[in-house]
């Protein structure tokens, strides 16, 4: 393997090997189990200790067990197992981990659906994944219910928030008239243990799961269990000092090896707020498996309100904090992050988009005594490929997105193309290599092709790998700009825009020119209090701090710089508001 190929190899040769976190082997021996053992492993393990929190009400490991378990032969009995598409069109909810592992026990594949999306995309992403059952929240179901006639959807198990704050509250599934049923009715009355289901963990889909389609119409990615368990574990026990084993019933629980003194939330003692989509890659993976595997205790908020988080970080005491930049851009913008006692906080984890250095500085001022640590992924490879070291010791480099975790590699090739890697700290195209990455696009088999090459996944991503191994990424493939024949790499004006003391978001698009190919144009969103500022005084601040050729052509303020549901600035939106102006 050449000098540029970083892995977490057995042989420890490769520079972020010295990095590696102390006690834990360089490979895992992961389990050939299904998706359901993950919380199998957890409720024998954890039982009665709160895994979800959701305005009062508690749901216990044990409870969420049993529940699964009927959700599961609901499914069965309306002919729905291996082989069938259950699509998710929810928002995070009590509900949404039942219907979750209650699909994986069954043995059909999870498709997870935005609530939000308009009728159009959603008829799209229903019938290219030729879903059979949708499960939905009130009052969500309405544009699923106008569209469910032009999808293959014949059953929709609808529920609600009152049913999330009491399960004995039954809801109205009259909009889809014979095909709606009650979720609670659904599952009353069904056997609380598993169905025997045979599955193949290399071959059947646990994931059909959609890219974000922030560049372009969205693809289903392929992912099998083994791909699921695979990424869990590798971030489960990068992150908790741990190694995977079964718990003599085939439940697939953690061993932490770890000392206590590198990582001081131990396995059944952690708490979160959880605000990422379980429709999200980063959601599914890290919000739902990754703490079930660890026992933590998560608090469910529906939606984002920083007071709140603030609010239930000090009540609940919680250990982590993790989510999209702009989750931490408002928070420390809240005047509570200064009164409320987040004491208890011990690490903070980012991931769906970069987080902007002087936000990084920020929270390690906020919370010198927690651990940041910056992840790197896509949903082509599950979820993740890259992390900061989070061991209390470790070093971890602001800006970067980490080292590779278990049993994946890294290379950068030129982003022109080819497949010959470039040298330490030459700019080009990420590529990975890993257990977790995709089996296909579903359908596509020339768009899979086109990605991989020989194992390895071109990411579309614009990255660095420093001498000791760690990765950074510079921007999206997609994103960078042509000005005159030079790159031009929107992330570094971004980086610049974010340390302006009166800007509170930004984003760099190009804007077609026939002279010049793209000009930088860059979309503001004044801080609170900064009205004043003027588009002159940021291309000022900007242009000072760049080469020429990178300078910002024109500014535009906006009140809101539009992302995704998962926090990913809606580039696209942004270049079409350009394109239909010219």
């Amino acid at each position: 393997m050449d000098a540029q190929t970083r892995t977490a190899g057995s042989d420890g040769a490769h520079p972020h090997m010295a990095q590696w976190p102390p006690g834990l082997p360089h490979s895992l021996d992961y389990p050939e189990v299904p998706v359901g053992a993950v919380l199998a492993g957890a409720a024998r393990r954890f039982g009665d200790r709160t895994a979800f929190h959701y305005a009062g009400r508690d749901l216990s490991f044990a409870q969420l067990w049993r529940q699964a378990c009927q959700f599961a032969h609901a499914l069965r009995d309306n002919g729905v197992g291996k082989g069938s598409v259950v699509a998710m069109h929810m928002p995070n909810c009590p509900q949404y981990p039942i219907a979750y592992y209650g699909t994986m026990l069954a043995g059909a594949t999870f498709c997870p659906v935005n609530p939000l999306q308009p009728a159009d995309d959603l008829v799209f992403q229903l019938t290219d994944a030729d879903a059979v059952v949708a499960v939905t929240y009130q009052p969500l179901d309405a544009t699923l219910a106008g569209v469910r006639p032009r999808t293959g959807v014949r059953l929709a198990v609808v529920t609600g928030h009152d049913q999330s704050l009491d399960p004995s509250v039954r809801v109205d599934p009259s909009a889809f008239g014979d095909a709606g049923v009650d979720f609670e009715a659904f599952c009353e009355g069904r056997p609380e243990d598993p169905p025997a289901v045979d599955i193949d963990v290399g071959r059947d889909l646990a994931h059909l799961a959609y890219t974000g389609g922030t560049t372009g119409r969205s693809k289903g990615v392929e992912l099998p269990h083994r791909n699921v368990i695979t990424n869990s574990l590798q971030y489960a026990c990068f992150g908790n000092g741990a190694v995977p084993a079964l718990d003599g019933h085939g439940g697939l629980v953690l061993d932490q090896i770890g000392a206590p003194e590198e990582w001081s939330t131990r396995l059944g003692t952690g708490r979160g707020i959880n605000l990422t989509p379980w429709f999200h890659a980063m959601g599914t993976i890290g919000g739902l498996n990754v703490p079930m595997l660890a026992g933590g205790t998560t608090i469910i908020h529906l939606r984002f309100d920083p007071g709140a988080y603030l609010a239930d970080a000090e009540k609940f005491q919680v250990t982590t904090m993790g989510g999209a930049p702009p989750i931490f851009i408002a928070l420390l913008l809240h005047p509570d992050i200064h009164t409320r006692d987040l004491s208890s906080v011990r690490g903070i984890s980012s991931g769906a988009a970069p987080l902007p250095v002087d936000v990084i500085e920020a929270l390690r001022k906020r919370f010198p005594d927690a651990t940041i640590a910056e992840g790197y992924g896509l949903t082509e490879v599950t979820m993740g490929a890259t992390m900061n070291p989070s061991y209390r010791s470790a070093l971890r480099k602001v800006g970067s997105v980490g080292v590779p975790v278990f049993d994946t590699e890294v290379k950068i090739v030129p982003a022109e193309g080819g497949e010959e890697s470039l040298p330490a700290g030459a700019e080009g195209e990420v590529c990975i290599r890993g257990p977790q990455v995709m089996v296909g696009y579903h359908d596509r088999p020339e768009e899979t092709e086109a990605v991989l090459v020989d194992g390895w996944l071109h990411t579309g991503d614009i990255g660095v790998l420093d001498e000791d191994g760690y990765l950074t990424i510079v921007d999206r493939k997609k994103d960078m700009l042509l000005y005159k024949g030079y790159n031009v790499y929107p992330r570094e004006l971004e980086e610049i825009l974010f340390r302006h003391p009166a800007i509170a978001n930004a984003a760099v698009v190009g804007r077609a020119d026939p002279a010049a190919g793209e000009l930088p144009i860059a979309f503001v969103a004044r801080a609170e209090g900064h009205d004043e500022l003027a588009a002159e005084d940021v291309m000022a601040y900007v242009n000072e701090r760049v080469a020429p050729y990178k300078r910002v052509r024109e500014v535009r303020f906006v009140d809101s710089i539009p992302v995704s549901a998962a926090g990913k600035v809606l580039k696209r939106e942004l270049r079409q508001l350009l394109a239909a102006e010219t």
